[in-house]
């Protein structure tokens, strides 16, 4: 069964179609031009919502969003949007996809996000317990015989409507985007009926604060992601983003 699904880096999880661009586009984008494998999973298909006319029209929007950031694969899980719970089958679902792709890094939620969706916080805990369950042993019968599967590093991002910092987590990395941030854009532009013209005022929005992330770290355009645990470094140069001399 592991043979079928072909392997990739990195997994983004978001609650709706939409998140991840909105949190993490640019460093998708700037990963899969780097040549990582790269896929994106949606808990749910985020519909109902006022200006779309079908669970089908989202689907293909997020399609087309996955195709300007370059990624590998997009899967949408059939869980329902304004309804999603952390439970026992929702973090079942989402390890066994990640068993299936077997991802080094996993990327998803970092918070709560007071006054937006609570599917939000929902899915950071989802993603939590599924990175924990695809490592598990002996349970052979839950996950249909898909072998066990350890993911080396989980990230958090958070969403580009928010304060720069994610709150309660000591080590942050601001991630370069100053390359990407088009792409990021035109990967939410892709949600017409998120983001019509009355709305345009979200792209200036998550266009400033990548501005102001990138400043703070000394580059045009950034995204913050905090770490779960400390990271090592075994190059220090590398790590403090300097460049050997030619």
């Amino acid at each position: 069964m592991k043979e079928q699904y072909e392997r990739l880096d990195v997994i983004v999880v978001g609650a709706h179609p939409d998140d991840v661009e909105i949190a993490c586009g640019g460093t998708i984008a700037s990963l899969v031009e780097q040549g990582y494998r790269v896929g994106i999973i949606d808990l749910t298909d985020g519909e109902p919502t006022p200006l779309s006319p079908s669970p089908d029209v989202r689907r293909a929007e997020a399609m087309a969003a996955a195709h300007v950031l370059g990624v590998h694969v997009r899967k949408i899980l059939d869980f329902t949007n304004r309804r999603l719970m952390d439970g026992f089958e929702e973090r079942v679902a989402l390890a066994k996809e990640f068993r299936k792709y077997r991802p080094k890094l996993v990327i998803g939620f970092g918070n709560k996000t007071p006054m937006a969706s609570p599917d939000h916080f929902q899915a950071m805990q989802i993603t939590d317990a599924a990175v924990f369950y695809s490592r598990l042993t002996k349970w052979d019968d839950i996950f249909e015989g898909l072998p066990v599967h350890c993911i080396e590093r989980q990230l958090y991002f958070r969403l580009q409507f928010e304060p720069a910092a994610i709150v309660g987590f000591e080590n942050q990395i601001t991630v370069d985007i100053s390359k990407t941030i088009e792409k990021k854009i035109a990967s939410i532009a892709c949600y017409k009926t998120q983001f019509p013209a009355a709305r345009a005022h979200v792209f200036h929005r998550v266009r400033g604060l990548a501005i102001a992330a990138g400043a703070a770290a000394g580059c045009d355009a950034g995204e913050i992601f905090a770490c779960t645990r400390p990271i090592p470094a075994i190059d220090l140069f590398e790590a403090a983003g300097l460049r050997r001399s030619t």
